[in-house]
């Protein structure tokens, strides 16, 4: 297996973080792991901090991993904050992607950022917000 993923119930949400080599298999597998540690832990808030190693995605590989990822767990999850500080600007396309398939999930570039985003967050559906400005919810 290229990856390591280690999960962590911290109460109001699922702290997950995983490392390993950057691939779209990996990115595949691993989202599978997330949806499945949400399920065993009835917690479908969680914060992702993705720490893989290896050249980045190119931007169609990481146009579709975004899309069918979030068509696949359309309305499972309640919110999802994803950190990888290597992505930069790839980040945003990601979050515009997902929101965009009503998938709630916001990019960070770090993971305090991301940890008080997720802990502000309500739970319901009424919760459903576009993340365009950097992580802060927009009604």
């Amino acid at each position: 297996m290229s990856y390591k993923l280690s999960v962590e119930d911290r109460g109001d949400y699922l702290y997950v973080e995983v490392t390993g080599e950057n691939s779209r298999e990996t990115v595949l597998n691993y989202m599978q792991d997330v949806l499945t540690a949400a399920e065993k832990h009835d917690c479908f808030r969680v914060l992702i901090n993705e720490r893989l190693t290896g050249p980045r995605l190119e931007a169609m590989d990481v146009y579709n991993l975004a899309s069918e990822g979030a068509m696949r767990v359309l309305g499972r999850f309640e919110a999802i904050a994803y950190v990888d500080e290597a992505m930069g600007e790839m980040g945003d396309f990601v979050e515009s992607v997902s929101v965009n398939r009503g998938m709630p999930l916001a990019f960070f570039s770090n993971v305090e950022d991301a940890r008080e985003w997720i802990q502000s967050r309500t739970e319901g559906p009424d919760e459903q917000y576009h993340f365009w400005d950097g992580g802060k919810s927009i009604p």
